[in-house]
């Protein structure tokens, strides 16, 4: 009976609150929190963090109509008294009574104070603790994470993680003369090493292209075009079709103009490829004069499904090769299938990526100096120098050294850019500045992505975190790194670009682990100057260090560049080159008791949450080749 009557009391105040509040009835899936023009009016009461700002308020105004009640009460019952008083002609009587009333009245109200006064105490301790406990439901990041350093040395951190990094803080000054974990810097070698690099074996005769060209302009940052190229080397095989080298796309959301020639080696590429396809540098000049549009050879993103079948090709696109001689993929952005695929199409696939794509002398150059750094001038080359740099390059870092025995490094990529965070949709603690910053950013960048808000009921910020599908915050990073038993004096490289708020947003990962570096403080100005304003250039010069690295850790397992860097470690490094690839769905449910949990218990859970990921397994069916190279048709098995 009471829970039924919990409940239509529940249900009254459920449509009282829709009624007099509008605007709050998608509060739970927050999708209006984003910046959009709706949740801007009425931020305050949208925002889960205000929430209890408005419940304050609401008490507050609660207490003093009953206060004002409570008096109006006191004081019009004080006013009848006299006159009842009177009736009874007890003068004497209604003397003490008013005297006795007037003491009544004024303790009440005495106390009536110090209760408002009480309640108002800790109404605002609980306000504070309703923040927390919705910004752990809402599992919202706090937008900066401030360290400070009042007397003896001890450094004091705020935010939503600011016990937890106290508590990663001491962990790590406890711990600097204590040996790392084993497995931190290695692989399960045994089972890894079984599988060795045979990608570049061929079995089949050229390919002499007489079926017309194929031209691809790719889009997106410098690893969506290299898996790009990848596929249209694929597809120019099997439509037996003649490659133009691949031109990219200029990107409003990367600022690059370099072409495939500013970052790989034309000439390589096209050898390197010869006995599989025929390529060449431009159309031939009867075909230059083409309006390709206009004859119906131009075909988008929108015209081919993601992942298409080779049948789908083989149907659709050489009926028009055959007839118009050329045609043109605008875009081209993960456009072909990984499986069902031919076994030797799918091996000229990671021929391509593995062996092919080698990167321009400035680029190998400027990163083998970043190495060498890294490295502290070491004479012993990395085990992967010599696939990325070159063996140029290598010989001169050889040439430069002043020691025997290098030092090793963490590549740490920090997928955190303004991009990135804008399109995960995720919410990161930042309240409606936030929210309306990256709402014009989607707007600009990602249109179709906000014309999705507007139709759509997406799921909301906090199910997105808990599903994993939020990149991780710089705090989580260093928290993660720190659990995984990461010594203090790591010398950890940070790839990526500018990263979302700033060097202030870093500031928990610098407090931590002091020898942190980037590109920008390993390389001079003038080293760097002919990279200014060449953002695809500079992601080279990241990718090159993440997959030297002697360990390597992603934030982001969806990322391009953590998916090629992760592949390209496993084709060439021999079991040898351990990389940390993070359960984000796993570690959201850990980080959400930030409040509570001990870190001897959050390391436990961290560890074995990163050791699940860690086994050695083959390609799984309709995955990424470049990502999972462990399969017949790119690796091949010793045992």
């Amino acid at each position: 009976m009471s829970s039924t009557s919990n409940s239509n009391n529940s249900h009254n105040l459920a449509l009282e609150s829709k009624q007099d509040r509008p605007n709050t009835v998608r509060i739970p899936d927050r999708v209006d929190l984003r910046g959009s023009p709706r949740s801007r009016q009425g931020s305050p009461s949208h925002s889960p963090r205000l929430g209890p700002s408005r419940f304050l308020n609401g008490e507050k105004s609660g207490a003093s109509f009953f206060g004002a009640e409570l008096l109006g009460k006191l004081w019009g019952d004080r006013k009848k008294q006299p006159k009842n008083a009177k009736r009874k002609g007890g003068k004497v009587w209604y003397q003490k009574k008013r005297v006795k009333g007037l003491v009544v009245v004024t303790a009440l109200v005495g106390l009536f104070f110090l209760v408002d006064w009480i309640m108002l105490l800790r109404l605002q301790d609980h306000r504070v603790g309703s923040d927390d406990r919705s910004s752990r439901n809402a599992s919202s990041v706090s937008a900066q994470v401030k360290v400070t350093k009042p007397s003896k040395g001890k450094k004091h951190y705020s935010g939503i993680y600011g016990r937890l990094l106290a508590l990663a803080a001491h962990a790590l000054a406890e711990g600097q003369n204590k040996r790392e974990p084993k497995d931190l810097w290695q692989e399960p070698v045994v089972p890894a090493s079984a599988w060795r690099p045979c990608a570049d074996q061929r079995d089949w005769e050229p390919n002499e292209g007489k079926n017309g060209y194929i031209m691809v302009t790719a889009n997106g940052g410098i690893n969506q075009q290299r898996v790009a190229v990848c596929n249209a080397v694929v597809l120019a095989r099997l439509l037996n079709a003649t490659l133009v080298v691949p031109k990219f796309m200029y990107s409003s959301v990367w600022k690059d103009v370099s072409q495939f020639g500013d970052i790989y080696q034309e000439e390589h590429f096209i050898k390197y490829l010869a006995p599989d396809i025929r390529i060449v540098k431009e159309l031939p000049e009867e075909l230059k004069s083409l309006d390709l549009e206009a004859i119906g050879s131009v075909v988008t993103d929108v015209d081919v499904r993601k992942e298409s079948k080779p049948s789908f090709y083989l149907k659709d696109i050489l009926p028009i090769l055959l007839q118009k001689r050329v045609v043109h993929f605008v875009g081209f952005g993960n456009r072909l299938a990984f499986d069902p695929i031919p076994f030797q199409l799918q091996r000229l696939r990671c021929r391509c990526n593995f062996h092919a794509l080698k990167f321009v002398p400035k680029i190998q150059e400027t990163a083998a100096l970043l190495l060498e750094r890294l490295h502290k001038h070491s004479a012993q080359p990395g085990l992967l120098d010599h696939y990325l740099v070159g063996p140029h390059a290598v010989a001169a870092m050889i040439a430069r050294s002043d020691r025997a025995k290098a030092s090793k490094y963490l590549a740490l990529h920090l997928r955190f850019e303004i991009d990135m965070v804008a399109h995960s949709l995720c919410e990161f603690g930042g309240g409606e500045l936030e929210g309306q910053e990256l709402e014009a950013y989607r707007q600009i960048h990602f249109p179709a992505l906000t014309e999705l808000k507007k139709t759509e009921k997406l799921p909301s910020p906090a199910m997105l975190r808990s599903e994993g599908l939020c990149p991780l915050t710089p705090e989580e990073a260093v928290l993660m790194l720190a659990a995984l038993g990461f010594n203090r004096k790591t010398q950890i490289y940070v790839a990526g670009a500018q990263i979302y708020g700033g060097t202030s947003r870093l500031a928990a990962l610098t407090s931590l682990y002091p020898n942190l570096v980037t590109k920008e403080n390993l390389l001079s100005s003038a080293e760097l100057e002919s990279f200014k304003n060449f953002s695809s250039q500079l992601a080279a010069l990241d990718f090159i260090v993440c997959t030297a690295a002697d360990a390597f850790a992603m934030t982001d397992s969806g990322s391009q560049l953590s998916s090629l860097v992760s592949g390209y470690r496993i084709y060439y490094g021999g079991g040898r080159m351990p990389t940390i690839r993070p359960n984000k769905r796993r570690l959201a449910d850990i980080f959400v008791k930030n409040n509570t949990i001990e870190w001897k218990v959050f390391e436990q859970r961290v560890r074995k949450a990163v050791r699940q990921t860690k086994h050695v397994q083959s390609r799984p069916k309709a995955r990424s080749v470049y990502r999972y190279p462990r399969c017949k048709e790119c690796m091949c098995r010793t045992d």
